[in-house]
């Protein structure tokens, strides 16, 4: 199967999942700065998951420039990982609304640790139908990257009871990890 409709579904559904969280940022009552000030804790919020979808869009789209086409498996691996993704407006309202407490900082690391093995689900199953000596594979090697997102997440849903700062921190480090488009997949196409 092509891949073209399955690319298209995914960006609409990540251009509605960055809009839902944009309406989530409410317009200040006053026309203060301390009014704007009070909203700090859901900007910051907003801007952490808008930096996590647009990694996510931006490294699909090289995923799927990357497969020779489709299955069903994959088809259902990216609404895995389309489903992990639309839960972000809610855990960003979550945890900004009530200022990086635990368990909404906690529930956003679960949401980021089930996205990121939705990602690996996806990969397996296009390298599966494109076959282990497909340009995937060999891009993704054994995905230490990934790897070790997935071992910050899990610290960092642990640290969100005991020090709330350094979770939230490991969640930006994630993010600038993963900031830079996946070059691994960039240089095997263009070889």
């Amino acid at each position: 199967m092509g891949k073209g409709r399955l690319e298209a579904f995914s960006d609409g559904v990540i251009a509605i999942i960055i809009t839902i969280m944009v309406l989530e940022l409410k317009v200040p009552h006053a026309p203060t700065l301390d009014a704007l000030r009070e909203l700090w804790p859901t900007f910051v919020s907003y801007v952490l998951s808008f930096v996590y979808v647009g990694i996510y869009w931006n490294n699909h789209h090289h995923l799927l420039h990357a497969c020779r086409s489709i299955n069903g498996g994959v088809m259902w691996a990216n609404l895995h990982l389309l489903f992990w993704l639309s839960l972000f407006p809610f855990v960003t309202a979550w945890m900004g609304e009530n200022h990086f407490e635990s368990l909404p900082t906690a529930l956003y690391g679960a949401v980021l640790l089930m996205a990121a093995l939705a990602w690996s689900v996806l990969q397996y199953a296009i390298v599966r139908h494109d076959g282990q000596h497909s340009v995937l594979k060999a891009a993704i090697g054994r995905d230490f990257k990934g790897k070790i997102a997935l071992l910050l997440y899990l610290a960092a849903i642990v640290l969100s009871f005991y020090q709330r700062v350094i979770a939230d921190l490991i969640y930006v480090a994630v993010a600038l990890m993963w900031l830079v488009p996946d070059r691994r997949i960039e240089s095997r196409l263009e070889a």
